[in-house]
């Protein structure tokens, strides 16, 4: 929608501005965090059937932003919640029934520019379970340290002989059989 405004003779063509829209799910519910900081006079709706607006001022020239956002499937208005911060608007809305959707929004048309997926807070179907997954402050900086020397410690020399024996019982590479090859050669030439 685009207004045009006269003044003085000229034509000013104002466009509708879109804040940035990440979404991430849940088996139950969907996050929305609508990023705009430092909006004023914030609207939220949530309808029912899935319907999701938004209005607020933001910026230096106290611009609109709006959106209007039909949602895949119906929502669970009483269950779901919302915090308008001083970043972001961030709303958790809880579906209707618990499913999987296939996208935010319902229509086959592309996504509009402004909506992104959150990496974030993102769990795929697979691995959602009943909590989100705490490392503990787990250190992974020796995770590339393992099988050094304590892995050599384990081999004794004795085992030399037990080791050949199974060698030549395993299938060869083409490496394995050129240096089998030499070896006999080797052999034979110290035979004769």
């Amino acid at each position: 929608m685009r207004c045009v405004l006269f003044l003085s003779r000229i034509c000013v063509f104002r466009r509708r501005r879109y804040p940035e829209v990440k979404w991430a799910q849940r088996l139950d519910k969907v996050y929305i965090t609508v990023q705009l900081p430092d909006a004023k006079d914030v609207k939220v709706n949530l309808e029912p059937d899935g319907i999701f607006t938004f209005s607020a001022t933001a910026g230096a020239g106290n611009n609109t932003y709006e959106l209007k956002m039909d949602l895949y499937d119906k929502v669970d208005k009483d269950a779901s919640k919302i915090n308008i911060g001083v970043r972001s608007i961030f709303a958790v809305v809880a579906k209707a029934e618990k499913q999987w959707w296939k996208k935010l929004l319902c229509g086959d048309g592309k996504a509009p520019h402004y909506l992104k997926v959150d990496w974030d807070k993102w769990v795929d179907e697979d691995d959602d379970g009943p909590g989100d997954l705490d490392l503990g402050g787990m250190d992974f900086s020796n995770f590339n340290n393992m099988g050094g020397d304590a892995m050599e410690d384990d081999f004794e020399d004795s085992d030399d002989e037990e080791q050949s024996e199974k060698t030549e019982d395993s299938p060869k590479t083409g490496n394995d059989k050129a240096e089998a090859s030499s070896e006999v050669k080797t052999e034979a030439a110290a035979s004769t």
